[in-house]
């Protein structure tokens, strides 16, 4: 799956919307990721509205590409009803991923800015965007078409590896 080697964090993006279907292909393939159990703890609040953007890019300090993104999509973590919430955030981490590859494979360009755990920063959040206790903020990820894409770099590290 090329996308794996050629998907990389995209910070800037050409001032254009993206297009409601795409934004839906990028949510069904975050739905797609397993989870423990099949518990599916994730929830998402798609985000196009610029003064909400400009709010959220003040929720965190590694947040600002949400400033020149056209949208952003709040992966949030459901408190109640899971089976092993301990899971939780390796779901919402799979969700995620899932979210960056099917980005590239569309052509745009993501990136995933971690808001969760750090309480000050999932309040901003859940106040930004109202949320109420029955769910929780994981992560922020601004999404448009690429104004500049860097060059994928080669990451494998043999010497990371033990072979027995």
């Amino acid at each position: 799956m090329k996308e794996i080697f050629s998907r990389v964090s995209v910070r800037r993006y050409e001032d254009r919307p993206v297009e409601e279907e795409k934004l839906e292909r990028l949510l069904r393939a975050a739905m797609a990721a397993p989870s423990a159990g099949n518990q599916q703890p994730w929830e998402f609040t798609v985000v196009r509205e610029r003064a909400l953007l400009d709010r959220l890019a003040g929720a965190s300090p590694y947040a600002k590409p949400l400033l020149g993104a056209p949208a952003g999509i709040a992966v949030l973590g459901r408190a109640q009803g899971l089976r092993f919430p301990e899971y939780a955030v390796q779901d919402l981490s799979a969700c995620t991923q899932n979210l960056l590859l099917e980005a590239e494979h569309l052509g745009l360009g993501a990136v995933w800015m971690g808001i969760a755990p750090l309480a000050e920063r999932m309040r901003a959040v859940a106040e930004i965007l109202g949320l109420g206790a029955e769910v929780w903020a994981f992560a922020l990820v601004a999404v448009g078409y690429p104004l500049e894409k860097p060059a994928p770099h080669d990451r494998f590290d043999e010497s990371r590896v033990q072979w027995r």
